[in-house]
């Protein structure tokens, strides 16, 4: 089996919630199941991989539970919520891709490492905190929770008023050496699921988590980086990057440059919600010396890497 390299392999939340009907455990693994399966193959060609993940419709669900019996129990702090989250979809993974190479009488194991982010406690995302998370509220119960919780509170495009968190930047990965150890003993290693539990160092360089959700795909880039991964491939719900996207005139690009890439991001191509914070990801990569990245949909994965599909971005 020739080797690859290293890949860092970022699934998005359709790999693992496909609709507003299907987000049971049991709904949820069975999408996972899907996914590995593409990326067992992936494995089986000779890549070492690892998979970080999305986290947002699990943390909402867990904050949900949480203020549902709040009349009985503790609160659960959001970055022991993103811990939680590591190791349950973590677990799914695991399992997942146990049962692969099992089918396909492949000799790996995969092993999940609950990881922790490093942001600067001088963001200025803490300032202005931007990231929805939890279900709706209405303006009265919103309010109440900002002065009783200290919450930040906004109303959401007419659906309802929601709970925001800051979104700061993540500066470094705290267990970056356990997981390229793991990687060069032979593991499949998953890794900083929805971007890391943010961490803040004080004064003399003690953690403490902080509540805020950092970009997953950042998180990856930042990774990819600093782990010298060969590739960094973003699995998405789309087959192809496109400009114009879902409009006329429409383009699917097969491949772009870090020029093309900048240039379009600044043309306002992909939207900063979905497609943009992707593309910063990989212009990011790309920017300190990594020389390739993909962007595909789960089930594409290994036609993209044979280089039938895909949208392929290098330097």
């Amino acid at each position: 089996m020739p080797k690859h390299g290293v890949a860092v392999v970022a699934i998005g939340g359709n790999s693992l919630i496909k609709d507003p009907q299907h987000q049971t455990v049991q709904d949820q693994y069975a999408a996972t199941v899907e996914t590995c399966q593409h990326i067992a193959g992936m494995i089986a060609e000779g890549w070492d991989v690892v998979i970080t993940h999305g986290n947002g419709p699990q943390v909402g669900f867990i904050l949900r539970r949480s203020e549902l019996s709040l009349h009985e129990l503790h609160p659960v702090p959001l970055d022991s919520i993103g811990a939680d989250t590591q190791g349950a979809i973590g677990y799914m993974i695991q399992k997942a891709l146990y049962n692969e190479f099992r089918a396909r009488g492949m000799h790996k194991q995969a092993v999940t490492v609950v990881t922790q982010t490093l942001v600067d406690r001088h963001d200025p995302a803490f300032l202005h905190p931007s990231k929805p998370i939890g279900s709706f509220m209405d303006e009265k119960t919103a309010l109440q929770r900002r002065d009783a919780e200290g919450w930040d509170v906004v109303e959401d495009a007419g659906r309802g008023w929601r709970r925001v968190v800051p979104s700061p930047r993540p500066r470094r990965i705290i267990e970056r050496d356990a997981i390229r150890s793991l990687i060069d003993a032979g593991f499949i290693v998953i890794a900083v699921g929805g971007g890391g539990i943010p961490v803040v160092e004080d004064e003399e360089g003690n953690l403490t988590g902080v509540e805020a959700v950092i970009d997953k795909d950042y998180a990856s880039s930042l990774l990819a980086t600093s782990i010298r991964a060969d590739l960094f491939l973003i699995s998405t719900a789309v087959e192809k990057v496109a400009l114009n996207y879902k409009k006329p005139n429409q383009i699917d690009l097969d491949r772009m440059t870090l020029a093309e890439a900048r240039l379009y991001l600044e043309q306002g191509h992909f939207a900063k919600g979905s497609m943009g914070p992707k593309i910063e990801a990989i212009i990011s990569f790309l920017e300190q010396g990594g020389q390739r990245a993909l962007i595909t949909n789960p089930e594409n994965l290994e036609r993209a890497l044979a280089g039938e599909t895909g949208t392929w971005i290098v330097p």
